[in-house]
């Protein structure tokens, strides 16, 4: 039975492996410290964190996430630890800035098969940014679990100060450092879920014959939760707005907690998918509105035709035989359009995947500690060291942990081939913004008249099933700038690609993500600009150039870059005033108010230091106002600037023009391989739908 811990009450611990979990509904940084009887921290390498995610018997996330699971190994903590605090930060990067201001983290203590221990929900924080949240402790060679939550409003730097540890402000200052670098090359989530958003898993249930029981068969992500683990649930983000306010749809994702709800840029969000309406006025249906008044009752003063319901459910699963997995469906997601049930359909296969994967390297970590542990203990006694008691006893370990590594494959693998055929059948249901190049729907393709709630900027997979690729799609309009990295890079079979080819490959690929903008955007409202001082990325540029998609032909030397970034600062400047000062309509009239984004090709050459304070400015205070940075740089070649650009690094999301496993998921952390998705070699695809964009904006213009 699971003990619910208030604050100060402890609890024992039965077993010596653990895992804590953490569900906090925003991106948080966990940590711990190993303390002596006294609780004193005697150094930094007493301390796990981010930037040091290990130490004996304890290992913590490598990022900032709204779900975190910490291993521990009771048995293997130094016999000189006697306390195993568990902390929690918020990062200093971005969000929010206290407790108080987010959902109450909880935490529960489990066991590997995922049986809770104990819960404890910290309640009462409010201008707290660090908070000792449990203590594990050894008390007369027996460990419990004590409810702390303590707060600091200094944060971390004061948390740590206070267990004694000398070095606490740098050891601080290197742990967010470390956090933002991991904050840098996650994949943004998607805002939280709604309590009605649960991803349906409607494929995973089996049709029941009449010999058989009604156990339900849950997919491989309500497999591997957490029992009781209960995240904060927000609103419907389809509910009553305040009145002048347009309604702001929240999508739900796949998994509990997957992080905080993203802010709404204030400026050119086009696209939004809007509240439907009920049948017009005037039909038989009319008196039935709410806006109705009945005889004698009160009146309702909301809008007569103006829907505040969850969103319809998703398609039923055809059925299937007797004892045999229900078929999969495309769009097996809640959502108000079928593209928002796959957009969240795939954020839910991703989260799936992410999870099954978690449990089986841990199963597999489990297997391995267990043998090495049987092993010691059968060499620890010099008569069974040699003979063949000894090898019979390193023959039985050796086959238990056959056994359990098959069980935790074949428990994997059933997960692996329900989302493998999910994948199947979702993969070809992608409208355009969602598929790759080589998906018939774009031989179809038609000037949408409404952006996409999100688009596809490549695929993701894991070395233990790189045949899956999941979709990485990402919201619109774009929160951070596109990083295209064309520095020297080795691919993951081991070989090398030069300089040239690699420059020529990630052209290619900012070319791809480009035309794909440009074409899920309706005609007028996704404007493209580029900025190539030396002219080396004529070649790729061609079809853009060519089929005559681009605002202005591509800038060149230092002149022509510092005419395109005034004129994109001064835009930017213009509509945060208007914006803030609640006047749009003061814009000048010729101001184009649609999305920009503008390309820089071979970073920093051809910029001086006042191009390069554009920059920056742009990729910071650009997204919220519709201008949007893609960078095709080496990192290297700007290494002269030293630390001034790290900030300018971080704020883009770094993609490659080959597979490279640099991204993590917002969850877990695993790190994934990215893939982009381009052109098929030879297709003429590219330039068919860049010509269809090319005359919808003359029509338009």
């Amino acid at each position: 039975m699971t003990a619910e811990l208030v604050r100060g009450q402890n609890h024992p611990l039965s077993q010596a492996r653990l895992e804590i979990r953490i569900a906090a509904g925003t991106p948080i940084v966990a940590g711990a410290t190993l303390g002596d009887e006294h609780g004193t921290v005697h150094g930094v390498e007493w301390v796990v964190h981010p930037g040091a995610p290990t130490l004996p018997g304890l290992e913590v996330s490598r990022q900032a996430a709204a779900d975190h699971r910490l291993a521990v190994d009771l048995d293997a903590v130094p016999e000189a630890v006697h306390r195993v605090h568990v902390l929690l930060a918020l990062p200093a990067a971005a969000g929010p800035v206290r407790f108080g201001a987010v959902a109450a983290p909880f935490l529960a203590v489990t066991g590997l098969d995922g049986t809770e221990i104990a819960s404890y929900t910290i309640t009462g924080l409010d201008a707290e940014s660090a908070v000792v949240a449990l203590e594990l402790y050894r008390r007369q060679g027996a460990w419990k679990v004590r409810a702390v939550g303590q707060g600091y409003a200094g944060g971390l730097a004061e948390l740590l100060t206070d267990q004694g540890l000398p070095q606490a402000h740098q050891l601080a200052g290197t742990v967010h450092e470390a956090v933002a670098q991991g904050l840098a090359r996650s994949v943004p989530a998607p805002p939280a879920r709604t309590a009605d958003g649960d991803r349906s898993r409607q494929t995973t249930t089996p049709t029941l014959g009449a010999d058989q029981g009604s156990t339900t068969t849950q997919g491989p992500a309500a497999a591997q939760g957490a029992p009781g683990a209960v995240p904060p649930q927000p609103l419907s983000p389809y509910g009553a707005q305040p009145p002048g306010t347009p309604p702001q749809p929240m999508p739900p994702t796949g998994g509990p907690a997957s992080g905080a709800p993203q802010p709404v840029p204030p400026y050119g969000a086009q696209g939004a998918p809007q509240s439907g309406y009920a049948h017009a006025p005037g039909t038989a249906d009319s008196a039935a509105q709410p806006g109705a008044p009945s005889a004698g009752g009160p009146i309702d003063y909301s809008h007569p035709r103006r829907q505040n319901t969850a969103p319809p459910p998703p398609p039923a699963a055809p059925p299937a035989q007797p004892g045999e997995p229900g078929r999969p469906v495309a769009g097996d997601a809640t959502g108000w359009s079928m593209d928002e049930r796959l957009y969240n359909q795939v954020w839910g296969m991703f989260e799936d995947l992410a999870r099954s994967t978690a449990a089986y390297r841990s199963a597999v970590d489990f297997a391995d500690s267990r043998m090495e542990k049987e092993l010691d203990a059968a060499l620890a006694d010099p008569r069974s060291r040699i003979g063949g008691q000894g090898d019979a006893a390193r023959e039985a370990a050796r086959a238990k942990h056959a056994q359990l590594v098959e069980q935790a494959r074949a428990a994997y693998d059933r997960d692996l081939g329900q989302l493998t055929a999910e994948s199947e059948v979702v993969e070809p249901a992608l409208p355009a913004a969602y598929a790759r190049w080589d998906n018939p729907v774009w031989h179809g393709y038609r000037v949408p008249f409404e952006a996409p709630m999100a688009v596809r900027l490549g695929d993701l997979h894991l070395p233990e099933c790189a045949e899956l690729r999941i979709p990485m799609l990402v919201r619109l309009p774009l929160e951070r700038g596109l990083w295209i990295d064309s520095g020297a890079a080795g691919l993951l079979d081991g070989s090398f690609l030069d300089s040239h080819e690699l420059r020529g490959l990630a052209m290619d690929t900012a070319v791809a993500l480009a035309a794909r903008l440009l074409a899920v955007h309706p005609a007028g409202d996704f404007t493209l600009h580029v900025i190539d001082p030396a002219g080396s990325g004529a070649q790729a540029l061609a079809p853009l150039a060519r089929t005559g998609v681009l605002a202005a032909p591509p800038a060149v030397g230092a002149a022509g870059v510092a005419d395109a970034l005034a004129r994109l600062t001064q835009r930017v400047d213009l509509v945060q005033m208007a914006v803030r000062g609640g006047a749009a309509d003061s814009l000048p009239p010729g101001l184009d108010t649609s999305e920009q984004l503008l390309i820089v090709n071979d970073f920093p050459h051809g910029f001086d230091d006042r191009a390069v304070t554009q920059l920056r400015y742009l990729a910071d205070e650009g997204p919220s106002v519709g201008v949007h940075l893609m960078m095709v740089a080496d990192r290297e070649e700007a290494s002269a600037y030293g630390p001034l650009l790290d900030p300018l690094w971080r704020s883009l999301m770094r993609l490659t023009p080959v597979p490279d496993d640099h991204l993590a998921d917002p969850w877990v952390g695993h790190a994934w391989t990215y893939e982009p998705t381009l052109v098929p070699p030879g297709s003429q695809v590219l330039h068919q739908v860049l010509e269809q964009v090319a005359v919808a904006r003359t029509k338009y213009s």
